[in-house]
């Protein structure tokens, strides 16, 4: 799935986090700062104490203030806006850290444009041995079709290049990464998974889902050094935008010993919370070495990862009906139901939470079908599992989650950068019950917010914006789009903060600045909650503090 990174750049790259400050007890004074409260009720104040990594005493206005001689540091925010440290609760780390070292094709508009940006950057890494990438979306090109291997052969044919889609469930290769796999005309679909071919028979260059394996595996791993790299990359830039928490969903055993060798060298810049991978093939090792939780709280291992279906995008996310604009079609289901019980099974019996990939309505009636079944086989009802994405719905599924305990988590921006597409791909009835975030809330579910960064962007003011708004950062469509389904602002910052907290098992610990709980906190340029709701996405971070540490800003 990665190249090696050169000798060259990990010799003059650094795995430390970005300049940090720290003091015993801290005063943060001259604020305007916003956190919730157990009733999810947004409460105000204008100075806030930390005691090492926890909240000491927040102060309103008009409190007294403690003597200045009393404490280590203090800080004077110039009535800038400070808030709760934000989660996501659905990224992928290590993959979003390689993006920063590989082509990056987010944005292009043309398959023509995407193999420039592939030249490009072949010419300036001569010394890969792969050409990786990700970002491409053929929704947004003019042509609106599949890419093939022609074009790439036209910029790069002596290396094998591998490039992902921007939801990570379609890949496009070149005639020399499929050469090199052996797919030939007579190369089979493996279940779940489909190659796409053209009119003669003859594989195109994409590959669906599962049949991505057919080309990933033939890539050389990355070693734990280069993910240790690309771990620390993604981490830093994570916390550049606000975020002091993120779930990893999916992370295989050689990224988890990445992960505990970084702690060797002190606390991470930020806190994960670590998603195993039920289909690495260390799986029941894993589940039998039980939770893992470090001394400071920044890697968290308590939950695994399934994945059920595919990504609407790419038409494979498994729906119960016919897509709307292919017929015949209804995506793909990745595992056998049998295989999907071995994996919750197991993970349920071992006090792991499970949270499982849906994004098709026959996927999410697989999951919560399968869930029902097992939460009381293995008496896991207080895991809080989770469906992951929970996309499109039919009605009677909607209810399910609450009844079921099980909490939906999913990601704004899906909805606004799916806009485009979504009513093409399954129709104006299923369009209702799909990325029907009210509809579940007014049934009694919790929804866990994130981005599922690198698929969206990881800036969590654009989810905020997203969730308030159902507008994409051009505030379109006016009025938003399906508007019945959008949060207020205290349920999107509820779904940032404290619900994505109790989606980990963190709400003691995070979620809102209370004493007693972790120091995880941002300052802002902006006050989001008194700005208009179509500016929200235009917030910036100035400085982000985990465990009462800055970890980024001046």
């Amino acid at each position: 799935m990665t190249t090696r990174l050169s000798a060259a750049i990990l010799a003059a790259s650094a795995f430390a986090c970005v300049g940090v400050s720290s003091a015993d007890t801290l005063l943060y004074k001259n604020i305007n700062g916003y956190t919730l409260n157990g009733d999810r009720e947004l409460i105000r104040f204008s100075a806030i104490k930390i005691e090492d990594d926890r909240v000491a005493q927040l102060y309103s206005e008009g409190d007294s203030l403690p003597d200045e001689a009393s404490v280590d540091s203090v800080r004077d925010g110039e009535g800038k806006t400070l808030t709760t440290g934000l989660i996501d609760a659905h990224g992928h780390v290590l993959s979003y850290g390689q993006s920063l070292l590989r082509v990056d094709l987010v944005g292009t508009t043309t398959e023509a444009g995407a193999a420039e940006r592939v030249r490009a950057f072949a010419a300036d890494n001569a010394e890969l041995e792969w050409v990786l990438g990700r970002g491409w979306n053929q929704v947004l090109w003019d042509s609106n079709e599949f890419p093939t291997a022609t074009s790439l052969d036209a910029v790069v044919a002596d290396k094998p290049v591998w490039l992902s889609r921007v939801d990570g469930h379609a890949g496009w290769a070149n005639t020399l990464a499929m050469e090199i796999a052996g797919i030939t005309r007579d190369t089979e679909d493996p279940d779940g998974g489909q190659i796409l071919r053209d009119a003669n028979g003859n594989p195109s260059g994409v590959f669906i889902d599962n049949a991505m394996a057919l080309i990933r595996d033939n890539i050389p791993p990355a070693t734990i050094e280069e993910q240790k790299f690309a771990l620390m990359t993604a981490m830093n830039s994570l916390a550049t935008y606000g975020l002091t928490s993120v779930h990893d969903a999916g992370v295989g055993s050689s990224t988890v010993a990445a992960y505990k060798e970084l702690l060797e060298d002190g606390p991470l810049p930020i806190r994960v919370n670590v998603m195993l991978a039920a289909t690495d093939q260390f799986y029941t090792e894993r589940l039998a070495e039980g939770h893992f939780r470090d001394a400071d709280d920044t890697l968290t291992i308590n939950s695994v990862k399934i994945a059920a279906d595919g990504a609407l995008g790419s038409r494979g996310a498994a729906m119960i009906d016919d897509y709307s604009d292919m017929a015949g079609h209804r995506g793909l289901i990745l595992h056998s139901e049998e295989r999907i019980h071995y994996f919750m099974r197991a993970a349920m019996n071992a006090g792991f939470q499970v949270n499982t990939h849906a994004i098709g309505d026959a996927a999410n009636k697989l999951v919560l079908d399968s869930y029902e079944l097992l939460i009381t086989e293995t008496g896991s009802s207080d895991r809080r599992h989770r469906v992951e994405h929970a996309q499109i719905l039919r009605y009677e599924d909607i209810v399910r989650f609450a009844e079921l305990g099980v909490i939906p988590s999913m990601q704004a921006t899906h909805a606004t950068s799916d806009k485009n597409m979504a009513v093409d791909r399954i129709g104006d009835v299923r369009i209702q019950g799909a990325y029907a975030w009210r509809k579940l809330m007014d049934a009694g579910a919790l929804i866990a917010n994130g981005s599922d960064f690198p698929v969206e962007s990881p800036n969590p003011f654009f989810g905020l914006h997203a969730s308030i708004t159902r507008q994409d950062k051009d505030n379109d469509p006016v009025g938003g789009w399906y508007p019945e389904e959008r949060m207020t602002d205290e349920e999107a910052f509820a779904s940032f903060t404290l619900d994505a907290a109790y989606s980990g098992f963190q709400e003691e610990l995070l979620g809102s600045l209370e004493p007693g709980k972790k120091a995880d906190f941002i300052l802002l340029d902006r006050d989001i909650f008194a700005i208009p709701d179509t500016e929200i996405w235009q917030a910036k971070a100035l400085e982000t503090w985990v465990n009462g540490v800055r970890v980024y800003g001046d």
